[in-house]
């Protein structure tokens, strides 16, 4: 999910058709008719829980950037006439959608949303909050699904949510000036920092950005820069605060390093995801740390860099470093009109036609492994290969069921430390601290 916590939050957008097929009629028929043979034959068609029987259903989520939710949801209502299902978007930003999903959520049984598409990193808090329900494991093919991805619906030992998307962090990079340079791309920070230092420069770039603009993109390039060292931020559900690391030290001055040595550029300071996707794709920067959606945008017709970049996994102090597990899960409000028809609509959202369907069309990385492996969309996806090995090493945010409040807390301590304002060592001093307070409040 994308984040720009600066906007002004807007009305939902009601949908009550879902979005046509953008190919001709017949081929969209033909292509939900796949999809539902294969949600047949999967065996994910069996009934959902007793209580609430089947019923029409809300489905809320962030704003659809590439419009494919809609269709994958038009598949499914021509086939459950009974079981319709109308789509709310909130904003795109992650901040602001989690602001009007918990508000709605607070209302009890007086909300508006049956189902709900959730930030990976928000399962724990909902799920303390009472605000979803657990789901039984056996009615979900979690065993088909990236490990990794799993352990982000869980909390407490208890299924949530169903992974829905996955994604991890990957370093793009402008391979043709690397090739006229004859050099690799960076494995460590140490040959991140020379290239980024002394040949963008050369060829009128900035060296590196990501997601530094304090929202919750900030805290994903910050909790990995600190695992990529080795370290961790939070233990036990969010009860035992293990930042204040030589490690999360490490990991902090690498960031607070690149602006003040000036391979970060300051512009990046106010980079969400797509400010920094569109300053790689228009020929700025040599290195973007961003999601693989941006590879596709910088891959696309009008891109600058068409043809000319790659992507290789996150470095690190001494090697590959380690992502940050993003994506989304799909929950079922603990209030749901129909729960049975919310599990039948969760199974089909996660069967395999339809995760390839998420990933074709969504451009959004499916959480079925055997995907990745497929030799067809790795031709349509080189990214792919590299991005399951990211998955694989990834790690999520910091569990707690006060999520929100740890957010917060990284993306200020670590702002100030990009900024001059703290070093790196009185910066990670103090985000213990105040991680401490957060966990012992009620």
């Amino acid at each position: 999910m994308a984040s720009d916590s600066g906007r002004r939050c807007p009305a939902p957008v009601y949908r009550e058709e879902p979005m046509r097929w953008i190919h001709a009629a017949g081929r969209g028929l033909l292509v939900a008719a796949v999809i539902l043979t294969g949600y047949v034959a999967s065996g994910t068609q069996s009934d959902g829980p007793r209580e609430g029987g089947r019923g029409p259903l809300t489905l809320a989520t962030a704003g659809d950037l590439t419009n494919y939710l809609g269709p994958l949801l038009d598949g499914w209502n021509r086939t459950h006439p009974g079981e319709r299902v109308t789509l709310v978007e909130l904003p795109d930003s992650a901040d602001e959608t989690h602001a009007q999903m918990t508000t709605d959520l607070r209302g009890g049984d007086r909300s508006r949303f049956d189902v709900l598409n959730i930030d990976v990193a928000w399962t724990s808090e909902f799920a303390a909050a009472g605000w979803i329900a657990p789901l039984e494991r056996s009615r979900f093919p979690l065993g088909s699904f990236l490990p990794p991805v799993v352990d982000t619906a869980t909390y407490d030992g208890r299924l949530y949510a169903v992974p829905y998307v996955t994604n991890a962090g990957l370093l793009l990079y402008r391979k043709d000036v690397l090739a006229k340079e004859g050099v690799p791309p960076p494995r460590t920070w140490a040959e991140l920092e020379r290239q980024a230092r002394d040949i963008a420069p050369k060829y009128g770039l900035d060296g590196y950005a990501g997601q530094f603009l304090p929202y919750e993109g900030l805290t994903v390039n910050a909790a990995e820069a600190v695992y990529s060292a080795g370290g961790t931020i939070l233990g036990d559900e969010g009860e035992r605060v293990t930042v204040n690391s030589a490690a999360a030290r490490e990991g902090i001055g690498f960031l607070a390093r690149g602006v003040r040595d000036g391979w970060i550029p300051k512009t990046a300071l106010a980079y969400k995801e797509e400010e920094s996707k569109q300053a790689f794709q228009d020929g700025h920067l040599l290195f973007l740390r961003n999601w693989p959606y941006a590879y596709v945008g910088a891959s696309g017709k009008g891109s600058a860099v068409a043809g000319k970049i790659g992507a290789v996994p996150l470095p690190g102090p001494d090697g590959p470093g380690a992502s940050v597990l993003g994506g989304s899960n799909l929950a079922v409000n603990a209030h749901a009109r129909h729960p049975g028809s919310a599990a039948r609509l969760i199974a089909y959202l996660t069967s395999e036609p339809v995760q390839r369907q998420v990933l074709t069309r969504g451009a959004l990385p499916p959480v079925r492994a055997a995907l990745y492996r497929d030799p067809a969309l790795i031709r349509k996806f080189p990214y792919l290969p590299t991005l399951r090995a990211s998955v694989l090493a990834a790690a999520p945010r910091p569990k707690s069921p006060r999520y929100d409040q740890v957010s917060l807390a990284v993306q200020a301590v670590v702002r100030d430390a990009m900024t001059g304002h703290e070093t790196p060592t009185t910066a990670v001093r103090r985000l213990a601290r105040e991680l401490a307070d957060i966990s012992h409040r009620g």
